[in-house]
């Protein structure tokens, strides 16, 4: 199969007067919880707006209704595309370029292989996947959009091996491939050091200026960039334009908590411990301890590390020859054993959990420390499964399967399954992403009542925000290695 031609996607400019690419007009969608209602939406070329509302409300929703990958029920939906008006999605789904945690998703749970110059190549098409054979014209947009990306290092990289900021910008460059008149960004800026934000940023707001329109759904709107942004609020359902723009939670109070030894029991041990994916060098040589009484806040750029580290000291991966990871605190350092002990929260365990479970089974798989089935609930296993639920508010997620849900839904559940079993060491990378200002605050205040009650702490964030007080110890990964290990 032959690429598909460039001659259609014409350079995005700002000369022309601003004029609708999109038009929804009491539209109402059959999909979602809550399904949207009366949708009323008019999107300009070289626009900007920032949609604000609380999890499961349905703004990822309005995302996919407005590039067309979900059909109104009701209402109107039409598209003035290459000066056509059009009421089919077909153009739109190229024109209106989308990045989303399910796209992420996507590339992560297939069994082949797909390189970052694979991934940024399908963007022509429009498709999922490259189909076919790339010529000069393809490669060198290819080329034009890893250098605007500072990307050029990671084409022969294997999706599925890149951080999770390094992949947020793969799919910034997929979508930049066949210059979308709009992007439409969820949750864009989750997963990014505060390095590639700044500079992700710059892209945008220089797209922005060259007339691309852009529709932002975040929790974080303090790290939204700098454009001339008009605010909507999506909630329950319904869509509130010009609304007022949303506001920040502050940070926790500081807690004291009893002052760490260096002479505690060893947790967790890493000597000379290395770990490769895929054939590709992630991690190590390293040695590192854990005590008990620690708490660890764990800083780096994307592709440092941190994340393989986490799944390093979870059992997920394993030392290269030559290196060891001991956990001492274990009666017996098996699979099993280490997912009862150990509560990990990060986007590969989002990922690997069922779709068609509901929140109950999603949560109380965590006492047998499995994934992939729960057994039987005894009747306090379940009344601890109701209590932490109800404390994370998300005791109406219980009987609803996981396709339903919000990604920040979802993540609510995932935090209560790492905590229902009061593990000791509790792993939290980049755990407060794709939550609500509510949300992320209930979860600060849970997380400092399990570290009081003893549990030890090991955060790995972007933001300061997102580290409740009371850490202890500080670790910063530079290219798989210790750069600084502080107290």
């Amino acid at each position: 199969m032959t690429q598909p031609p460039l001659s259609h996607l014409p350079p995005n400019t700002n000369t022309a007067a601003p004029a609708p690419l999109a038009e929804l007009r009491g539209v109402a969608t059959g999909r979602g919880l809550p399904p949207l209602q009366d949708v009323n939406f008019v999107l300009q070329s070289g626009e900007a707006w920032l949609i604000s509302g609380p999890n499961g409300g349905g703004k990822s929703t309005f995302l996919k209704l407005l590039r067309g990958e979900l059909s109104p029920i009701r209402g109107s939906r039409r598209y003035l595309l290459d000066g056509q008006e059009r009421t089919s999605a077909v153009r739109a789904r190229q024109a209106l370029a989308l990045i989303s945690p399910e796209q992420e998703a996507f590339y992560l749970t297939r069994d082949w292989a797909q390189t970052v110059s694979d991934v940024l190549l399908s963007g022509l098409s429009g498709d999922a996947l490259r189909l076919w054979e790339a010529e000069a014209e393809a490669l060198a947009r290819r080329d034009e959009v890893a250098a605007q990306l500072n990307l050029g290092g990671l084409l022969e990289r294997d999706f599925r091996t890149l951080s999770h900021g390094q992949r947020r910008r793969a799919l910034l460059g997929r979508a930049l491939m066949s210059r979308p008149a709009a992007l439409l960004l969820d949750e864009f800026t989750d997963g990014l050091s505060v390095a590639a934000r700044a500079e992700l940023r710059g892209v945008l707001e220089a797209l922005w200026r060259a007339g691309t329109a852009i529709v932002l759904v975040t929790h974080r709107p303090e790290e939204a960039p700098r454009l001339g942004w008009r605010h909507a609020r999506v909630e329950a359902g319904r869509l509130t334009l010009d609304a007022a723009p949303p506001t920040t939670m502050p940070r926790p109070h500081s807690f004291s908590l009893p002052a760490p030894t260096t002479t505690g029991q060893v947790l967790v041990q890493l000597k000379e411990a290395e770990v490769y994916r895929n054939g590709h060098h992630a991690l190590g040589p390293l040695s590192w301890t854990w005590r008990e009484g620690q708490h660890w806040l764990v800083t780096g750029e994307n592709g440092s590390g941190k994340s393989t580290l986490a799944r390093l000291i979870a059992g997920a991966f394993h030392p290269a020859l030559g290196g060891s990871v001991t956990r001492p605190f274990l009666r017996r350092d098996l699979l099993s054993e280490r997912q009862r002990q150990i509560g990990l929260i990060g986007a590969e365990v989002a990922i690997r959990q069922r779709r068609d479970w509901t929140g109950l089974e999603v949560i109380g798989s965590a006492f047998g420390g499995t994934e992939g089935f729960s057994h039987p609930l005894t009747p306090g296993e379940r009344r601890d499964v109701e209590q932490l639920a109800g404390k994370l508010g998300a005791s109406d997620l219980l009987e609803r399967p996981a396709d339903t849900l919000s990604q920040g839904q979802l993540r609510r559940l995932l935090l209560a399954r790492a905590l229902v079993h009061r593990p000791r060491l509790l792993i939290l990378d980049e755990g407060l992403d794709f939550l609500d200002a509510a949300s992320r605050a209930e979860v600060m205040t849970l997380l400092m009542e399990r570290m009081r009650g003893g549990t030890s702490l090991l955060v790995i964030a972007h933001r300061e925000e997102d580290a409740p007080p009371g850490l202890t110890h500080h670790l910063r990964l530079e290219a798989g290695k210790i750069l600084e290990e502080t107290t």
